[in-house]
C-alpha cells in the first residue's frame, strides 16, 4: 500500500462510495444508507485511515452494536459497512478479511395474525363505514398490500373491469440528513414488488359500490379521494383507531399482510403464486415465513401410513 493510501481517511472513502452508489439505487435507499453511515459507522471509524481495517477485529464492533440494537438492525449496518469496505479494497488495492465478519443470528419470530372472529369484525366494520380510509384496510386484508403501497394507491391503479390492482409505487418517509426527513413517493421495495394483484369478487363489489357512489376520478388517491396522499405514519394511527372501534387488541399494521398470506396458505394456494402476489423477491422468503405445516396436518398424513 502506498504512503498516500495509508493516510487516506475512511470517511473520505465513504463519501466516494456514496457518490458511486447514488445513481444506481433508489433515492430512498441512498438516504437510508446515509442514515446508517452517519448514525452507526462514521462515529466509530470516521477518523481512521483505511489501513486501520486490515487487522481490525470487526466482531468487537458487532458485539458493541448488539448490546443496544436488534439483530436485524446490526445486520443492516454490517451489510452497508461490508459494501463500503469491498469498494475500498478494489479502489485502493487493499485487502480486508471480510469473510471473518459474523453477523448476529436473527431470531425466527412467530408471525402474528388476526383471529377469524377479528377478521370478520374488521371486515364488517370497514364495509359498513363506506369510508375509503377504512376500505383501504379491507384492501390490505384481502391483497397483502404494504402500508406504503396502499397510501400510494390511486383509482387509476384499480381496474374494476379486469379485476386487477396494479402496485407500482409506495409512499415512505426518508432520511435527508441532520435530523431532517421527507415523505416521498417512489418505486416499491424491490423490482418484484411491482405487480398486479387479482381482486376477489367480495372486494370487487365493495370497490364498485364505493366508486359509483362517490364518483371518484381515476387520478385521485384512493384513501383520500383527493390529489393528496396520506403518509404511512398517519395511516398507521387510522388503523389503530379502527382496531379500537372494532374492539380488537393492538396489532402492527403488517398483521393485515400476515393474515392475508396465512389464509392463502390455509386454503391451498401454492407458495409461488402467493410470493408473486406479495411481491417477494424470491419464493423462499414466502416459504420460510408462512408455509409451516401444523401438528394436525402432520398427524393427518402420518395416520395414512
Amino acid at each position: 500500500m502506498s504512503l498516500i493510501n495509508k493516510r487516506k481517511l475512511f470517511k473520505t472513502a465513504v463519501k466516494r462510495w456514496l457518490l458511486f452508489k447514488k445513481f444506481s439505487i433508489k433515492s430512498s435507499t441512498y438516504y437510508r444508507y446515509k442514515y446508517i453511515i452517519n448514525k452507526y459507522i462514521i462515529q466509530y471509524f470516521g477518523n481512521k485511515n483505511i489501513y486501520f481495517f486490515v487487522n481490525y477485529d470487526f466482531n468487537i464492533y458487532i458485539e458493541r452494536l448488539s448490546k443496544t440494537l436488534s439483530p436485524k438492525t446490526v445486520t443492516d449496518i454490517i451489510i452497508v459497512l461490508k459494501s463500503i469496505l469491498k469498494y475500498i479494497e478494489q479502489k485502493y488495492n487493499v485487502h480486508y478479511n471480510l469473510d471473518l465478519i459474523c453477523t448476529p443470528k436473527k431470531k425466527m419470530c412467530e408471525v402474528k395474525v388476526l383471529k377469524k372472529d377479528e377478521v370478520e369484525r374488521l371486515e364488517q366494520f370497514c364495509i359498513k363505514s363506506f369510508n375509503p380510509k377504512y376500505i383501504g384496510i379491507l384492501i390490505c386484508l384481502n391483497t397483502g398490500l404494504r402500508i406504503g403501497e396502499i397510501c400510494a394507491l390511486t383509482w387509476k391503479d384499480i381496474d374494476l373491469e379486469e379485476k386487477l390492482i396494479t402496485v407500482n409505487k409506495t409512499v415512505q418517509r426518508v432520511y435527508k440528513g441532520k435530523n431532517n426527513t421527507e415523505v416521498q413517493i417512489d418505486e416499491p421495495k424491490t423490482y418484484h414488488s411491482i405487480r398486479k394483484i387479482p381482486i376477489s369478487n367480495k372486494l370487487l363489489r365493495v370497490l364498485k359500490n364505493l366508486k359509483k357512489a362517490k364518483n371518484f376520478n381515476d387520478d385521485l388517491y384512493f384513501l383520500t379521494g383527493t390529489n393528496k396522499f396520506i403518509e404511512p405514519r398517519c395511516y398507521y394511527y387510522i388503523f389503530k383507531n379502527c382496531l379500537q372501534l372494532c374492539n380488537i387488541p393492538n396489532y402492527n399494521f403488517h398483521v393485515l399482510r400476515h393474515t392475508f398470506a396465512t389464509n392463502c396458505i390455509k386454503i391451498g394456494m401454492d407458495a409461488k403464486s402467493l410470493s408473486e402476489i406479495l411481491g417477494h423477491s424470491n419464493v423462499s422468503i414466502t416459504l420460510n415465513r408462512y408455509v409451516h405445516s401444523s401438528y394436525s396436518i402432520q398427524k393427518e398424513f402420518l395416520d395414512k401410513l
